[in-house]
């Protein structure tokens, strides 16, 4: 009888849930996450609600709610401040610099992990190697690039050097993507009568989308919060139409703190970070998919 019992109580036995493990490390793990969360996201905010509120408001209540909507705050940012012109101009920049160093940065990578080329792994770790190198070390020798090219003080100038310093990091990173991508599709294809190019526009690129979007995002963070480069780059005489959001805000930062106009401040920081943060919330799956794809297959 006792070993028929045994018998019949352990299938219910196993049914009980086994006691989770490392309970504290998950507890203070999610309390580090959640703290981290608040820090981030409170900032910007406050920075948005005060683009609403008067100058009194920012000065006597700045952590209260505003009690009434100003607008106006946001034309005079946009008009008076000419951030509109300066959020034009980072468009143009960041629009072309991120299409040029995604078609480069996808062709190189593609090449390098791909095909067996001479001398590829010695060309792949001097993009790897590049990725070490700060752009402060570059800024004098390239200033003078630059302007002997005739290209200082353009949009043309900014865009190129944009996307030299963009092609390290999105050759390294699309390389160990495009390697997990399966051959049996490629060689089908090409047994199909289907181009190099064919190959590379038509099948590997579509196959690649999680990992171009997640490069892309992390290039149009960089390259529209870059701040030495279009300072260094973007002088003389009439440069001041042509400058990007990150010049444009620095000098409205210090003209309208000597006003005192601190709600079109707050304004111009609400419209140069919303965009690239509503862009970011947007693709946030398609981000998480392509940083995990390489190691989940």
């Amino acid at each position: 009888m006792t070993a028929v019992t045994d018998r019949v109580e352990t299938p219910a036995a196993a049914k009980v849930p086994p006691r989770r493990r490392f309970g504290v490390v998950n507890a203070f793990s999610h309390t580090v996450l959640v703290g981290w969360a608040v820090l981030t996201t409170f900032p910007l905010l406050w920075a948005v609600l005060s683009a609403f509120k008067s100058d009194n408001e920012i000065l006597t209540s700045a952590w209260s709610l505003p009690s009434k909507l100003h607008f106006d705050n946001w034309s005079r940012a946009w008009t008076e401040a000419n951030i509109g012109l300066y959020f034009l101009n980072t468009a143009v920049v960041v629009s072309g610099a991120l299409v040029l160093t995604m078609l480069l940065g996808a062709m190189a990578a593609y090449v390098l992990a791909r095909y067996t080329i001479r001398f590829g792994r010695f060309i792949y770790f001097l993009f790897v190697g590049g990725m070490m190198f700060p752009v402060f070390l570059a800024l004098v020798p390239l200033f003078f690039v630059v302007k002997n090219l005739g290209l200082l003080s353009t949009h043309l100038g900014l865009i190129l050097v944009y996307t030299a310093y963009s092609l390290p990091f999105t050759v390294f990173f699309l390389t160990a993507f495009f390697r997990t991508l399966p051959s049996d599709v490629a060689e089908a294809a090409m047994v199909d009568g289907c181009s190099h190019w064919g190959l590379f526009f038509r099948i590997m690129l579509p196959m690649a989308r999680p990992g171009l979007i997640s490069v892309g995002i992390f290039n149009l963070l960089g390259h529209w919060n870059q701040y030495v480069l279009p300072i260094v780059l973007m002088q003389g005489e009439g440069a001041e139409k042509k400058w990007v959001l990150t010049q444009g805000l620095t000098a409205l930062t210090i003209n309208q703190g000597y006003a005192g106009d601190y709600g079109a401040l707050f304004a111009g920081m609400a419209i140069a970070m919303l965009p690239v943060l509503i862009l970011y919330l947007a693709f946030q799956r398609q981000v998480q998919s392509g940083l995990t794809a390489g190691q989940l297959k």
